[in-house]
């Protein structure tokens, strides 16, 4: 195989920036976008076709299920709501397709445990859409923070990923329908938050966590209220401990904090590298100094820079997705290990939730990810 056949099932936003991305990978092409309506369809393959072109434009689709049959398609990228991915993601599989599926992956654990399961069995590639796991700042963090003489021994990790929405948004967005997005903010911006401290942690689990809705809002035709600005607190083993907070109500941030008993590592854009900027990160090792009568907190910082540009770029994360993906499309050997970095986050994602929701601290049993 030359180059991986994309289809896009969905005519979501986000679609655009990945259109381009899997035109900037060099390794694959979009054959086919489907959307409810063909002229929908055709006007998402105009507009990204006029941006980012390809050799011969994609066909347009007017039924999802054309999609899934068409015998032009390798790779099937997913950005439907949340609550329609479990339908698609597993006709997919049975089809024979490869599946890129947006985060939160699904409604729960048990259904995510379902549409991988159909995956591997019919031997296709499950993969969540995290970007910034497929980064070149990622392999640069991990360098750090596994560096004793960096951070020591980790104790800490917090991350913060919000922004804040205005009022027609929050009353029109399906964010805020909990049959489409039922996590609401907690899915869709905590999956990011959750999957940092995981990979931090290589991926062991935490064995408590303890989680707050701290508000909560619905549209007008959402059957429940879903969360708006969500926080919670993860305990791992070996007194490491874990905080994140999301929010659609406050304004944007996306830091990221991994400290450490000789030090602390800070990333000020873990999610959405900054536009036009290589992706950093920043070392610091603080000493408390006291002299006679002065009293001071010295601190040697250092800014570590990766060649990563922030702009839909050939090296910047969601272009390595993309390639990656196409990559092991092209192997024709799938790679589990990203069916269960998705899982174990789904997992804590549902922990959390229910915690909130119970407004208790709740445990996740060790057996939680076999």
């Amino acid at each position: 195989m030359q180059e991986c056949r994309w289809g896009i099932l969905s005519t979501a936003e986000i679609a655009r920036k990945n259109w381009q991305a899997i035109k900037l990978a060099g390794n694959g092409v979009v054959s086919a976008v489907a959307s409810r309506e063909v002229h929908r369809s055709q006007q998402f393959i105009d507009l990204c076709q006029a941006r980012s072109p390809f050799d011969a434009p994609a066909i347009a689709l007017g039924t999802y299920q054309e999609l899934i049959t068409s015998p032009d398609v390798d790779a099937i990228y997913i950005p439907l709501p949340t609550g329609l991915r479990k339908q698609w993601v597993i006709a997919a599989a049975r089809a024979g397709k490869h599946v890129l599926c947006e985060k939160p992956c699904a409604s729960s654990a048990d259904d995510l445990r379902e549409m991988i399961d159909e995956c591997q069995q019919a031997g296709v590639q499950f993969m969540d859409g995290i970007m910034y796991m497929h980064g070149n700042r990622l392999p640069a963090l991990r360098k750090a923070i596994d560096d004793p003489a960096i951070l020591g021994a980790i104790r800490r990790i917090c991350t913060q990923f919000s922004f804040c929405a205005d009022n027609e948004w929050l009353s029109t967005n399906i964010r805020l329908n909990s049959d489409l997005e039922p996590q609401g903010c907690l899915g869709d911006l905590g999956w990011y938050c959750i999957r940092f401290a995981l990979w931090t942690m290589k991926f062991e689990m935490p064995h408590t966590v303890s989680a707050r809705i701290l508000t909560e809002r619905k549209r007008h035709d959402s059957p429940q209220h879903v969360p708006l600005e969500f926080s919670a607190e993860l305990q791992f083993s070996n007194q490491v401990s874990a905080n994140f907070y999301c929010s659609f109500i406050t304004h944007h941030q996306q830091w990221a904090n991994v400290s450490g008993d000789r030090g602390y590592i800070q990333v000020n854009d873990f999610v959405l590298p900054y536009q036009a900027a290589e992706t950093s990160f920043d070392i610091s090792n603080a000493e408390f100094v006291v002299d006679g009568c002065d009293f001071s907190m010295k601190n040697r910082r250092r800014t570590v820079q990766v060649h990563e540009s922030g702009n839909s770029t050939a090296d910047s994360q969601e272009t390595q997705l993309f390639k990656t993906f196409s990559e092991i499309v092209k192997s024709g050997k799938v790679d589990d290990r990203w069916a269960d970095y998705a899982l174990r986050t789904q997992i804590v994602l549902d922990a959390c939730l229910q915690s909130a929701r119970d407004e208790s601290p709740l445990q996740i049993a060790a057996e939680a990810v076999a």
